[in-house]
Parts: structure tokens; C-alpha cells; sequence
């Protein structure tokens, strides 16, 4: 079954954008640091889903790049799909262009791979089989 796993975040401080999140009295994860994407992650659960805040690590991270030009804000969607490795195998025969085509291991341990805006109506798309 498909659902939406999260939205990211990209925010210039995890200190700072966890404040809103805190006084509404929602409970956040300790922070995660992802090496592979250069960023550190705190997750806010809201039911089924949860809010993903991305800080970068590295001024050469896509989030601090998205920042940079951009500035803070929503950075993608993610949807839970039961297998991801059959997920992918369609898109690729249907020609979707993905970030790439290497499925990765994030934040939680949860396996994932990004849809290129391009193929995705102009949305960042990430789709994880997540690990709960």
C-alpha cells in the first residue's frame, strides 16, 4: 500500500526550526546525521507521517545548494511503497528519469531513490521502503 511517508524540510538551522515544532508540543527524534547526503535529520511524527528537517553539512550538500537558491522551505514529498526495488524496475522501463539509479540507505534506515522533478510534474519525489 502507498502512503506518504514524509516531507522534507530544508531548514539553515536544526536548533532553530525544531523550536515551532516543540512549543506546539510535538515530540521530535534526536538528530541523525546522513553522511551520504552531507545533511543532519530530525523527524516530527504526525501520525502516519512525519515531517523530515534537513540541515546541511557541507556548503557543497544538495539542501545547502537548495538553500542557497531557494532559500528554507518544502524540498520533497516521499512515498512509502511496499518494494521499492519493483517500484524502481517499472520506472526505469517507463523510461522516469531518476536522481539516481542507485537505491540508497537514509536517515532510520530506510532504503530510497529520487524521482527527478522533470518526471514528476515539477516535484522532488522520493520513494523509500521504509523501515517501522
Amino acid at each position: 500500500m502507498f502512503s506518504i511517508d514524509h516531507i522534507g524540510v530544508a531548514v539553515k538551522s536544526l536548533a532553530a526550526a525544531k523550536g515551532i515544532y516543540e512549543k506546539l508540543g510535538l515530540n521530535l527524534t534526536a538528530e541523525e546525521t546522513v553522511e551520504a547526503e552531507q545533511v543532519r535529520v530530525v523527524l516530527v511524527p504526525l501520525g502516519e507521517s512525519r515531517l523530515e528537517l534537513l540541515e546541511p553539512t557541507s556548503e557543497s550538500s544538495v539542501i545547502a545548494k537548495f538553500i542557497a537558491q531557494r532559500g528554507e522551505g518544502l524540498h520533497h514529498v516521499s512515498l512509502c511503497v511496499p518494494d521499492l526495488e519493483a517500484a524502481v524496475e517499472r520506472l526505469k522501463k517507463d523510461a522516469v528519469r531518476l536522481v539516481s539509479d542507485e537505491i540508497k540507505v537514509g536517515a532510520g534506515g530506510h532504503k530510497y531513490v529520487f524521482v527527478h522533478p522533470s518526471s514528476a510534474g515539477g516535484v522532488l519525489l522520493e520513494l523509500v521502503e521504509a523501515i517501522r
